[in-house]
């Protein structure tokens, strides 16, 4: 959402918690076609608390990716979450969005808690108010300039231009959208489960009702299993990963406390849309993110919440050369690179 100048093809770089993940996208006229895919892992808090701790090491990652995959491009598009970004649907009188976009600074100056000049900021008008025609729905976005700033210096090194910040739950939105088929009636949520936040974003006919991210991921896992097994980091990470084919008792009874306390946390924000929404409840479940492939975590989640439950595949409809991408890695790596598919079909100055 957020910044910036003409239309330009621009490469998805996701800079997550525990890896960096890039996709290149060339959208053609009735379909998109995926050029380049690429993970590399970050060392160990090298991402605390959505700040960027080692950038040396994310530069590193960002270099090994474009140089291996031969990516000539310069111009990125990334995105953030978490406490770094603020999100606010907000009711306002009805007027166009060029009018809007001069009044928008004062009017957010009622929802951003922080120095208004110290943000960016940019606005989605999402629909005509329900209850009174004359007012307008709209979605607010704003970050921190200091946090941006990281994000384009870290670019910058790596001799790249951040060119479109987005947020993770738009992202994972827009590739949702370009590969599944929901009716425009159809109330979804779109679950977002990285290593240390899950973003859960509701949607109906492309508009978000609801949006939130939670402190907490895929590294709950992790750490309850070396608090339980007595393991150390990496391999406690390793027992996670591979739980389907260890089948050790043991170890599933811990992901399976983890699995509650993951879905509790998303019963709750659930919850709080279903008490304002009317009749437009939730009828499907969407996961992505790497969190999302713990085992057992779909099956409980729809088991408790009562609503089927499917995965996010941000490759399910584009085009690729079987020559090139193996289609059974980008079904494994699918749900990882849900918010870096969603970064890749954007341009460099659209909205």
């Amino acid at each position: 959402m957020f910044l910036f100048k003409e239309p330009k093809d621009v490469i998805g770089i996701d800079i997550g918690s525990s890896s960096v993940k890039l996709v290149q996208i060339k959208c053609l006229k009735d379909a998109f076609q995926l050029l380049n895919v690429g993970i590399v892992p970050l060392p160990p808090e090298a991402i605390v608390d959505n700040t960027l701790i080692d950038s040396s090491s994310i530069v590193s990652a960002i270099r090994s990716l474009v140089t291996s995959l031969g990516i000539k491009v310069k111009d990125v598009a990334s995105s953030i979450s978490g406490n770094s970004v603020i999100i606010r649907k907000i009711t306002l009188a009805a007027m166009p969005a060029d009018e809007l976009e001069d009044q928008i600074t004062w009017e957010a100056e009622q929802y951003i808690p922080f120095d208004i000049n110290d943000v960016n900021m940019d606005f989605q008008i999402l629909s005509p108010d329900s209850l009174d025609p004359a007012k307008m729905n709209v979605l607010l976005v704003a970050s921190k300039k200091d946090i941006i700033n990281d994000y384009v210096a870290v670019f910058n090194e790596a001799s790249l231009q951040l060119s479109v910040v987005d947020v993770d739950s738009f992202a994972v939105q827009n590739a949702f959208e370009i590969n599944h088929d929901v009716g425009p009636d159809e109330v979804v949520a779109l679950i977002n489960i990285g290593s240390a936040i899950m973003n859960i974003n509701i949607v109906k006919g492309g508009i978000t009702l609801l949006t939130r991210d939670v402190q907490m991921g895929g590294n709950l896992y992790t750490e309850e299993i070396q608090k339980q097994m007595g393991l150390g980091s990496a391999e406690a990470e390793s027992v996670k990963i591979l739980a389907r084919e260890t089948r050790n008792s043991e170890l599933f009874d811990v992901l399976g406390k983890v699995n509650d306390t993951i879905t509790q946390e998303i019963r709750r924000s659930l919850d709080f849309y279903n008490s304002t929404a009317n009749d437009d409840r939730i009828t499907r479940i969407f996961l992505s993110g790497g969190g999302s492939k713990v085992c057992n975590l779909s099956e409980t989640i729809g088991e408790k919440l009562g609503l089927p439950v499917e995965t996010v595949n941000p490759f399910a409809k584009l085009r690729y050369n079987e020559k090139d991408f193996d289609p059974e890695y980008l079904q494994e790596i699918g749900p990882l690179m849900a918010v870096s598919v969603g970064l890749a079909i954007r341009r460099a100055g659209d909205k």
